[in-house]
């Protein structure tokens, strides 16, 4: 998937799903469950539903409000639906792009849409299109439609199970036959999926505030490895994968999730707040105000607030009719958002010592332009305090962060980060500390129990397309030095 705007010193996902089967209003809860999951792409959205005969359809550009409104159930009927939001990774932002994406297979038409990213997803679809695959669009999703189209498996879920042993990497998937809506979470767990139930309908989210805002009632967590295939016979359970440790991407309790999410039975509101109280303890302070860079560095200020003593006051307002920075599409697109975003409150600001306190911290510009607009505003000290461990490692699994040197803590020391965002201290919650954060007295080194990659460099799945890059440079330049 790629970039629309959330701030750019975000860590920047990944997509948002959801699909529902059973309720004759299928294709407006679809969109209400979308709208509650904006937050996790806000670049494009669609719907697809199954109206017992057809599958109809609407793609767009741009979030959920300004196309999914009026009477989506005359527009989109049918008592069976999935949904997507889109902030790409893979893939640019254009309308082929846009999932769900359907196809009309030889049992009968399917629709899928995913949100994480395939490790080894140039590999497949350059065999793939070395065998004739006719690709519409550019993103690894379509890799999937394509193994599940060419399989020799029988029945449709044997099929489907035989292209998901195909693929590494982290996703979790929402699917829909006619006869059946599927979900489907990959071997470790790295991306989310919950099922849930609405009177006689099932629901699959990628968060619980989803089925939040229809009145659906949490059942559990799809398991990693598992599919779940729901049908006019209920729920079945089967699993694809060999059992293994979950190990759920941490980015989750850091930042992706929203505040009022459940996940793994912690509140991420909670962990949040005790992350900033673990931060108060390991970087302590002398200031006068604890300030948030809003919304989401919110419950950790608090948190800090609380174990520091400092007061915590809202010294920058948010303006909550800008997008979110890190999910626009260009860095010019990105800069003129963030000062459109952010106001500060020199009410607050002026003459004080200021201990600012952020979720994290990735490439940095952001940051910097938040720092000299509280200075502007007349603080006397400028303290920057991360909520998450310093990220020194790409992500490869669905978050835009590929790239080590975009990443401004692998590219600077802790003193080069304080001169380049000009502040008179910084400080990063510690990776233990983050564990305890959470509810984990320590990291497992050997298994850890969260993706904690971008801080550690351990890797959870075999990054095929990256080695397999790596392996080509190192040819090329072999083939150099021969000449």
């Amino acid at each position: 998937m790629v970039l629309f705007d959330h701030d750019d010193d975000k860590p920047r996902e990944e997509c948002g799903v959801f699909g529902i089967y059973g309720n004759h209003e299928a294709s407006l809860l679809t969109a209400l469950g979308l709208h509650a999951l904006q937050h996790r792409g806000q670049e494009a959205c669609g719907i697809i539903s199954f109206d017992g005969k057809r599958f109809p359809s609407e793609r767009h550009m741009g979030m959920v409000g300004e196309h999914f409104g009026g009477n989506l159930s005359t527009r989109l009927p049918g008592h069976a639906a999935i949904g997507h939001n889109r902030y790409s990774t893979q893939g640019r932002p254009m309308l082929r792009n846009i999932q769900p994406i359907f196809a009309d297979l030889a049992g009968g038409g399917f629709a899928v849409a995913h949100n994480g990213n395939l490790t080894n997803s140039r590999k497949l679809r350059h065999d793939l299109e070395r065998d004739g695959a006719i690709f519409q669009s550019t993103m690894d999703t379509e890799v999937i439609l394509h193994l599940v189209a060419r399989s020799s498996r029988g029945h449709f879920l044997e099929r489907l199970v035989d292209a998901l042993s195909r693929i590494e990497g982290g996703y979790a998937l929402v699917g829909l036959t006619g006869k059946k809506l599927i979900g489907a979470r990959d071997p470790v767990g790295l991306r989310p999926l919950v099922l849930g139930r609405l009177g006689e309908a099932w629901v699959l989210a990628s968060e619980t505030c989803a089925l939040d805002i229809i009145g659906a009632k949490f059942e559990r967590e799809v398991e990693n490895g598992e599919i779940v295939v729901i049908s006019e016979k209920g729920i079945e359970s089967h699993r694809f994968a060999q059992q293994r440790p979950p190990s759920p991407c941490v980015f989750e309790y850091v930042y992706f999730a929203r505040p009022d999410s459940i996940v793994q039975g912690r509140s991420i509101y909670e962990v949040r707040r005790r992350m900033g109280h673990q931060l108060a303890l390991e970087t302590p302070c002398e200031a006068d105000v604890v300030v948030p860079v809003p919304d989401s560095g919110v419950p950790a200020a608090l948190g800090f607030s609380e174990h520091s003593g400092i007061p915590f006051q809202m010294g920058i307002i948010r303006n909550h009719y800008v997008g979110r920075t890190f999910i626009q599409p260009t860095q010019t697109g990105r800069q003129t958002a963030i000062s459109k975003k952010h106001s500060p409150n020199k009410a607050v600001l002026d003459g004080k010592r200021v201990v600012l306190v952020d979720d994290s911290i990735v490439r940095g510009n952001t940051s910097k332009k938040i720092v000299q607009m509280v200075k502007d505003a007349g603080a006397k000290e400028v303290h920057f305090r991360s909520a998450s461990p310093p990220i020194v490692h790409p992500d490869f699994y669905g978050i835009d962060m590929a790239a080590e040197s975009e990443l401004f803590a692998a590219i600077h020391t802790h003193e080069e980060m304080m001169r380049e965002l000009k502040v008179n201290s910084l400080g990063f919650l510690s990776v233990p500390g983050l564990y305890k954060a959470i509810g984990e007295p320590q990291r497992n080194a050997m298994a850890p129990q969260f993706a904690d990659h971008c801080f550690t460099g351990a890797y959870p799945t075999p990054l095929v397309d990256k080695e397999h890059d790596e392996s080509d440079k190192e040819h090329q330049l072999s083939l150099l030095d021969d000449a």
